[in-house]
């Protein structure tokens, strides 16, 4: 199939692409890697009027850091960010995910801003913005906001932009001593969408116990979801009187698995926990290794 006729748009200038989202509103979508938005036009699963690409504005790719933040431009491609040295240093967790996601030709194109505005609950970079704390810049008429990625995910393929803004940077906490990261997926082929996955990071104290914990899950609910309660249960606790099965189960307790044609929703919660377990017991050994 070929997608439905639309008018294209190659703004060079953030303002610019601002501009015409605000003429063209919700009938106008904002083209970035296009590894997931050109197959959906193409099967005509959506259509918009407007197209607009962002791939000849070059001030939305970057990698910087400032402080306790690093900020990585809305189209870097995720390939540069996987092999970037200050991502691996300040946030390893994204380098940690970043492998799982397709093959290396879709993250030869695909962009860290695009992945994040597409809000698939089943993606792995919106699961990692929610584990690491991240903020999404979102730019628009009125200005630039920074959005909680626990704000930022709404539902399947929806967020807390406006028709009128786009996402031009994410911003993630820079990791502290003593701190350690899992990401661990399950997915039926190398490269397909995960059934489901988990991220997680931890932090131990002085005292060698569990100071932070975070864990999101990856395809258990309409978006990516916090373990909070199995979070809360690892506050205190030290590596060595961690039940990781225990606290997996608690994780996936609070998920809502939908049943479709790849797993039921009973075969997702199963698999969520082992992914939990594996995720978490990578978290703690980076930990303590720290």
């Amino acid at each position: 199939m070929k997608p439905a006729r639309f008018e294209y748009h190659s703004p060079t200038t953030v303002d610019e692409a601002v501009a015409l989202l605000a003429t063209f509103g919700d009938d106008a979508k904002v083209l970035a890697g296009g590894q997931s938005l050109v197959p959906m036009l193409a099967l005509r699963l959506t259509r918009f009027a407007h197209l607009i690409d962002l791939n000849r504005i070059p001030t939305l790719q970057f990698i910087t850091q400032s402080g306790e933040w690093l900020s990585i431009g809305a189209m870097t491609r995720q390939a540069a960010a996987e092999h970037d040295a200050l991502v691996a240093s300040t946030a390893p967790l994204i380098a940690k995910a970043i492998p799982h996601i397709g093959h290396f030709q879709i993250r030869n194109r695909g962009t860290m801003g695009g992945s994040i505005a597409h809000a698939d609950p089943a993606s792995e970079l919106p699961a990692v913005a929610l584990a690491l704390d991240a903020e999404v810049e979102l730019l628009g008429p009125d200005g630039a906001r920074r959005v909680h990625a626990g704000e930022f995910f709404l539902s399947m393929w929806e967020t807390a932009a406006t028709a009128e803004e786009i996402v031009v940077a994410v911003h993630f906490p820079v990791a502290i001593a003593r701190s350690g990261f899992g990401f661990a997926e399950m997915a039926l082929r190398l490269g397909d969408f995960a059934i489901t996955g988990a991220a997680c990071a931890l932090t131990l104290g002085a005292s060698g116990a569990v100071e932070r914990a975070a864990i999101a899950l990856m395809g258990m609910d309409a978006t990516p979801i916090r373990g909070s309660d199995a979070e809360m249960a690892l506050l205190g606790a030290t590596p060595d009187t961690i039940d990781f099965g225990e606290i997996a189960a608690i994780a996936v307790e609070a998920t809502n698995p939908t049943d479709d044609v790849h797993a039921s929703a009973r075969y997702r919660a199963t698999v969520g926990a082992v992914m939990v377990e594996r995720a978490l017991r990578s978290a703690i050994e980076e930990a303590t290794r720290g």
